[in-house]
């Protein structure tokens, strides 16, 4: 056996395990390849609009790439307890362990971690997701969980969302979840339109969409948080401990993205009343671009600019040469002879 590194040949070895979610690996990816994709044409741009283009580009990434990541984020709401408990079920024997409890808008996620690993001959790590995504049933993943035979803190924790669950902690979570996540993609549909209407000389709708896009963002955070307040105290028992929950890194990362839109938005709003100018050269549409000239007595930029008649140039007489109106004289004077003939 010990050519098989001490594993029976029959049974396959532990899974090995990404160290972090694959849907935030992949978001995270698609933002730092565009980043790096935006870095390599920067040299190209002269002067201090370099300077600006750079912090306009990690600025819009990093508003989008949060947005999406807290979507899929599973830790809105978190709680760990290091405790002494039950490993299984109809078993006296106790284990000391670390439990996480992490809250997301599609689901929850529980880890249970020995401490030390290796307790009663078994390797103690394990990491449990149970979503209520549309299409999915929360009730046939604790099923099988149970058919599996997970460890007792982690099925007991899972029962506590169940439908049935008198804490009624699902109901809430599912649905400020569904309403949380659906104001997320509003937020990031307002960001996408707000990239569009700065890249064109519309800067101030530009700067409502950035509003647009905070106030949304504020919004899910108003229906996550109404179920801390809506729930009734459901105490969640592991051995010797109590495990607690609050509001996880998700949360306070969505309200310090939707803060910084409302000021960013804010700050475009006054600077295009204040000073239009610098505001356009910091977008790199400078005033003096005769297509970027339009009021409002023109109707914007699609309505086309006459001049007027004091405007348009004089015209000017031009005075012909000698030998052309000799020339002229002659040929006059002949047409005259030969008509009197």
């Amino acid at each position: 056996m010990a050519a098989l590194g001490h594993t029976l040949p029959f049974y396959t070895g532990p899974k090995p395990v990404f160290p972090m979610d694959t849907t935030l690996a992949v978001i995270i990816t698609i933002f730092l390849t565009a980043l790096i994709t935006f870095t390599i044409i920067l040299p190209g741009i002269r002067g201090k609009t370099r300077l600006f283009w750079l912090l306009r580009v990690v600025t819009s990434l990093f508003i989008g790439a949060v947005i999406l990541a807290v979507n899929f984020s599973s830790e809105w709401s978190v709680g760990h307890v290091n405790t002494n408990t039950t490993y299984k079920a109809f078993s006296p024997k106790w284990v000391s362990v670390d439990v996480g409890l992490q809250i997301g808008l599609g689901g929850v996620n529980i880890t249970l971690t020995g401490t030390p690993v290796q307790q009663l001959n078994e390797t103690i790590s394990y990491n449990e997701a149970f979503t209520w995504h549309l299409g999915k049933s929360y009730a046939e993943e604790y099923t099988k969980a149970l058919e599996k035979g997970l460890p007792d803190p982690v099925l007991y924790l899972a029962e506590k969302f169940t439908p049935r669950s008198p804490c009624g902690l699902y109901n809430q979570y599912r649905l400020a979840g569904h309403y949380a996540s659906a104001m997320l993609w509003v937020a990031f549909l307002c960001w996408l339109l707000a990239n569009v209407m700065l890249s064109m000389p519309v800067l101030v709708y530009g700067g409502h969409m950035l509003l647009a896009t905070g106030l949304f963002q504020l919004l899910a955070l108003f229906f996550f948080s109404m179920t801390t307040s809506l729930l009734s105290p459901c105490p969640l028992r592991l051995g010797t401990a109590v495990l607690h929950t609050h509001h996880g890194p998700a949360f306070w990362i969505t309200l310090a993205t939707g803060l910084l839109c409302i000021l960013l938005g804010l700050v475009m709003t006054v600077a295009h009343r204040m000073q239009p100018h610098r505001l356009k050269a910091f977008f790199n549409q400078s005033s003096e671009d005769p297509m970027l000239e339009w009021g409002s007595e023109e109707g914007g930029l699609l309505s086309p600019h006459y001049r007027s008649i004091a405007e348009s140039p004089e015209t000017q007489d031009i005075p012909m040469s000698e030998a052309s109106s000799e020339t002229c004289f002659k040929e006059e004077h002949f047409k005259e002879s030969d008509c009197s003939l």
